[in-house]
């Protein structure tokens, strides 16, 4: 038996099968009891960083039929039966469509008469075409098997005897053809809700009833009211859910704080910014002799929201808060994130609370987590401990002065914490941020960037560590557990990423051979480009060309941290996975983790990381669709303005230029005057075939407003040179 053979010198496809060989003799011994992917990666000796590689042979010895999994989790040998390729349809405009299937690393590309009238979002069973060199892999839709989108937001246009929508969503290619007897009453230029009745097959349009009218495309709050409606984004809650909410104390009781331990002794604060009223974390650092003493104390949410109450089920339905432009969309009601699950200065609250002891070089020596009862001092913000720590300000100074000596220990601590996180290779991306300021009316009159400052790194480095704590002490308990897993990036991606920044001068190191990379090499890249033209575009590459993180119940490590076990413990106002988390870690406190219980967890947890997963990505999404919004209406007003922008992508279609406040807009080829353009791909560069004019990644260029397409959410820019 080869059981140290998830080494990483080589990972070309003959090495790929001998380790599938090695786990199919061991499923097929006699002596063989099934193994969970946590006991097969210690039996076959692999080491943490090798995970990964373990959990892709894994998944594809499950596709074959080579292995079969069990309800727990555990591996079987196979039935020989290739397992079939199911996935999520995502439509284009033009026809075409891609699969996308968690296994695998890269989409299908399903040609469009290969689509079976599949629609945006369905779920189908897809069949792999032969396979043709250098293009990316193809398949036909085999069987839709369930439809994704039910409901669609878009514009109404009436003719004389019918009418249709003009979907928001361009993936969704076609019209939607509406009878004028459900059209509800809705006339040209107005935002409706359809519902579908017919999804059409390639001859014919799929065809729908309106039933919700919005308002004229022009009111004000349409277009967010749309995006609200498009996501399906849940605005009110129900009223058992809100009477719920009502009942609550809004005092902790004496029965309250039995068995908890009292830090109210302990002086602390909450920092955050000035609008936030769901403060849901507080933390204090002391330092004795050489070691400092960090304590990061979280609402404890569970107190109040029981598993599978009426406010349990509501919150895991909307697994997350939702930050949209001009309002947040809450996971719980503002009765409860407002009130008594808020950390408010000078109330008692309860908590759970990590409490770590950490050496001088950052490595955390001790700790424990506890069932707290505490009591802030000050609610803090981020401008005021800026204003203590990095401009010295007298007056807050003194405003503050009895803290300040605990803030300049945090300065202290977390200047540690991030040099150690650097030491080991964790990413940060320190992308340019902006916060979009409307009027009343919800038009925007200002774009401000929001920059990282002292204060914010505090709170943010305390966090990662406190959920990094968490995690590591519950993969030891071996128990039932929600992970929040970064993997490694697809090594195309990775190439693909390599030959572009080789334009610029720079290169990412990997083992010859080896088609996996480490996370410090992508540091490195980072910390080359500070401070260039190109470092906005390189570092948004860079992150493209990453995995999306995700909740799972296998701690298979997190990339980007460059860390082995994380998890998210320190918001549960905000999100589903935390709440979760609290409620394993109280049990556990508690000594209620019962046999029955850890089993009732493994059955339910891989449902609730996919599902808060998904809507993370949904909340993500519906958040940047309101900003495009929210930019090309801002910029509508500016048509004419000159402004200094940064190539940050080229397209045979044109160059795409970002400016200074995060907004970008497109020059199309056809405005490029003076010469005929052209795209050379192996460069990444626009060239004019009788000048040799030369367009780059990351040149500057001054741009005027040309125009811009509230429908497509598009801006239009040409040279202003």
């Amino acid at each position: 038996m080869e059981c140290l053979f998830f080494r990483k010198e080589t990972m070309n496809s003959k090495l790929s099968e001998k380790r599938k060989k090695t786990i199919l003799e061991l499923v097929d011994s006699e002596f063989y009891v099934p193994m969970k992917e946590k006991e097969l990666a210690i039996f076959l000796q692999a080491a943490p960083q090798e995970r990964a590689d373990l959990k892709r042979v894994l998944q594809e010895l499950l596709e074959e039929g080579g292995l079969q999994i069990t309800k727990r989790g555990r591996y079987l040998k196979g039935e020989g039966k290739k397992a079939q390729l199911v996935g999520t349809f995502i439509g284009n405009a033009r026809g075409f469509g891609f699969v996308e299937i968690a296994q695998r690393a890269q989409d299908l590309f399903i040609p469009q008469d290969c689509t079976a009238g599949a629609f945006h979002m369905d779920k189908v069973e897809v069949e792999l075409l032969k396979e043709q060199q250098g293009k990316r892999q193809e398949a036909r839709v085999v069987k839709i098997l369930e439809h994704g989108i039910t409901r669609i937001v878009g514009v109404f246009e009436k003719s004389r005897t019918f009418g249709f929508v003009i979907p928001d969503n361009d993936k969704l290619g076609a019209d939607i053809f509406v009878p004028l007897e459900r059209s509800k009453g809705a006339v040209d230029g107005h935002k409706v809700v359809v519902e579908l009745t017919d999804y059409g097959d390639g001859r014919h349009k799929p065809e729908g009833k309106v039933v919700e009218i919005l308002g004229h495309v022009n009111d004000p709050g349409v277009d967010i009211l749309s995006v609200v409606r498009s996501y399906d984004l849940p605005m009110e809650f129900p009223e058992k859910v809100l009477g719920q909410a009502q009942r609550l104390n809004r005092d902790v009781s004496q029965a309250d704080m039995e068995g908890r331990r009292d830090l109210r002794g302990i002086r602390m604060v909450t920092i955050d910014g000035e609008d936030a009223k769901d403060l849901d974390d507080a933390v204090h650092v002391t330092k004795e002799g050489e070691n400092y003493h960090l304590g990061v104390h979280i609402a404890d949410v569970t107190n109040y929201v029981q598993g599978n109450s009426a406010l349990d089920r509501e919150a895991l339905k909307r697994g997350t808060s939702v930050y949209l432009v001009d309002r947040v969309i809450p996971m719980l009601p503002h009765a409860l994130s407002n009130g008594i699950c808020s950390l408010n200065q000078g109330a008692d609250r309860l908590a759970l609370s990590c409490l770590m002891t950490i050496s001088p070089e950052g490595k955390v020596i001790n700790y424990e987590i506890v069932e707290s009862v505490i009591h802030v001092d000050r609610r803090m913000t981020y401008t005021a401990v800026k204003k203590i720590l990095e401009d010295e300000d007298e007056e807050t100074i003194r405003e503050y002065g009895e803290l300040v000596p605990m803030f300049r220990l945090m300065r202290e601590l977390s200047h540690i914490l991030r040099q150690r996180r650097k030491k080991r290779g964790s990413i940060d991306f320190d992308f340019p941020e902006s916060k979009i300021l409307l009027d009343e009316r919800g038009v925007p009159v200002a774009i401000k960037p929001y920059e990282r400052n002292t204060a914010t790194r505090i709170i943010e480095d305390f966090m990662l560590l406190a959920n990094e704590t968490v995690a590591q002490h519950f993969y030891w308990l071996d128990l039932p557990f929600v992970y929040r897993t970064h993997e490694s990036p697809d090594p195309e991606k990775i190439l693909k990423l390599g030959t572009f920044i080789n334009n610029f001068g720079y290169h990412i190191k990997r083992k010859t051979g080896d088609s996996e990379i480490h996370p410090k090499e992508i540091q490195k890249l980072l910390g080359r480009i500070e401070g260039t033209d190109e470092e906005a575009l390189i570092a948004r590459l860079t992150l493209r060309s990453m995995k999306q993180a995700k909740y799972t119940v296998n701690c298979t490590g997190h990339f980007g941290l460059a860390c082995d076990y994380y998890c998210h413990f320190t918001s549960p106002i905000r999100r589903y996975p935390d709440l979760q988390i609290h409620r394993i870690i109280k049990d556990q406190l508690r000594g209620r983790m019962s046999e029955e219980k850890a089993a009732r967890y493994r059955e339910i947890l891989p449902e609730v990381a996919k599902h808060s997963s998904e809507m993370e990505r949904r909340a993500d999404e519906a958040e940047r669709e309101t900003e495009k919004q929210k930019k090309v209406q801002y910029m509508e007003e500016r048509i004419g303005n000159i402004y200094e922008g940064v190539i940050s992508g080229i397209t045979a279609w044109g160059i795409y230029v970002e400016l200074p406040n995060t907004v970008e807009g497109m020059i199309h080829v056809s405005k490029l005057e003076g010469d005929y353009f052209y795209y050379r791909e192996e460069t990444y560069e626009m060239t004019g075939r009788d000048t040799g004019r030369t367009f780059k990644l990351g040149e500057k260029v001054r741009i005027a407003v040309n125009g811009v397409d509230r429908m497509s959410k598009t801006i239009d820019f040409v040279l202003a040179d």
